[in-house]
């Protein structure tokens, strides 16, 4: 019988690598003449590449003290289903990508049921909530990472991990040329765009997409007539109602601009001059691609008040966290009005020192997050193909009545 495995991904991006796994695996299983058999929690793009969905990642896809409170219902009755799931079909192997408040309470679950447990993309225990290092300690076999600086904190704490590198620094560039965009998403090609990426989750929308759109007003209204296109791309886990909500706040919000939707994030950052970018992993996104950007977000006062009680890292942005220091503006709570977002607009719109300098140091960034490594057969592979491999090995582990075979990378 053809082993099962266990994916799970909450939130956009983990969506996004989850999908790739699952194709990763079912490569590297043919490559040796097996199969096997997936199902968890994803999105539409995960249920494509094969996944079995058992719960919607969209329905569990919450941040913040006061969302998680209002829709604690929803999300316990899917985290019954998983937990069940796991009861009925015990897999052989589990992965469980980002969406820690979600997948430690779920490793605890698949330990009980002697599931080994890999873990891509690590919560952020670095930064604030360090004592859940101890359910790591427990509950999970492997911690897989994909920024430098996770591995030395879990391994002096006596987690076995290992950096395999960014998913997403393993992307070419896009392909698609200024006009082609242009053409597919009805925009000016004559125009310098602005991207304004607010979020992949409606509170984080809500929170930052008017205050962009202000910022845009306001650049448009000093510039010359026409100069400028703002382009929003559409995070893939957003359900119809949810763009609907998008669009209302960009009629609401935009007083005439020349504003546009689109579904490519990183084309659309690609083609942008610079981006104004939510914190998350759009803004690692930007960094790979070379893309200057403002950093903003804002929380409900009692999220940010609380967070800065336990938060323990100097910066919010992740690309500044890896370069070690200030490489990005950033614009939280307080600071993040339209008036300060133009200040540092300014700054990288133009040609200049600020403009090469920012550019430079992502370069670096890059670098820094790539492990890609070409194979004898002179094929290359990446951190989700290193993930898929450590899977399949750790797999072989668990059931080796299965003879699972590991393609060479």
């Amino acid at each position: 019988m053809p082993p099962t495995l266990f994916i799970s991904a909450g939130e956009a991006s983990g969506e996004h690598y989850g999908a790739l796994l699952i194709e990763s695996l079912k490569k590297q299983l043919a490559a040796t003449g097996q199969t096997a058999r997936f199902f968890g929690m994803g999105g539409e793009r995960m249920v494509e590449a094969g996944l079995d969905r058992v719960v919607r990642s969209e329905d569990m896809a919450v941040m913040g003290i006061t969302e998680v409170v209002r829709h604690l219902p929803r999300i316990y009755a899917g985290f019954r289903k998983l937990k069940q799931a796991v009861r009925e079909r015990r897999p052989d192997v589990a992965v469980l990508i980002d969406f820690p408040d979600i997948h430690l309470k779920l490793a605890k679950e698949l330990h009980r049921q002697g599931v080994p447990v890999i873990f891509f993309v690590s919560p952020q225990l670095w930064a604030w909530k360090k004592h859940r290092i101890k359910l790591v300690q427990k509950y999970v076999r492997r911690m897989l990472v994909i920024f430098p600086f996770e591995e030395p904190f879990y391994r002096e704490r006596g987690v076995e991990a290992e950096f395999v590198g960014h998913p997403l620094a393993d992307l070419p560039l896009p392909a698609m040329s200024r006009e082609q965009f242009a053409a597919e998403n009805g925009l000016d090609p004559t125009k310098t765009w602005v991207g304004l990426l607010p979020g992949s989750r409606p509170r984080e929308i809500r929170a930052n997409l008017p205050e962009m759109l202000q910022a845009a007003r306001l650049l448009s209204a000093r510039s010359h007539p026409g100069e400028y296109g703002f382009v929003i791309p559409l995070a893939p886990t957003l359900n119809a109602p949810q763009r609907d909500e998008v669009r209302r706040l960009v009629e609401i919000h935009s007083d005439g601009l020349p504003v546009k939707l689109v579904e490519d994030a990183r084309a659309a950052l690609f083609h942008a001059r610079a981006s104004v970018v939510a914190s998350g992993t759009a803004t690692v996104e930007a960094a790979l691609i070379g893309n200057p950007f403002v950093v903003v977000y804002r929380v409900s006062p009692l999220t940010y008040a609380i967070a800065q009680r336990v938060v323990t890292v100097p910066h919010v942005a992740m690309a500044n966290l890896i370069a070690g220091k200030r490489v990005v503006p950033e614009l939280i709570q307080s600071r993040f009005t339209a008036a300060n977002i133009v200040q540092e607009m300014d700054r990288l719109l133009p040609d200049g020192a600020s403009r090469e300098s920012m550019m430079k140091e992502l370069r670096r960034i890059h670098g820094l997050l790539s492990t890609r490594l070409a194979s004898p057969e002179g094929e290359s592979h990446g951190a989700i193909d290193r993930v898929a491999a450590i899977t399949l090995d750790q797999l072989g582990a668990a059931s080796p009545s299965k003879t699972v075979q590991v393609a060479p990378l």
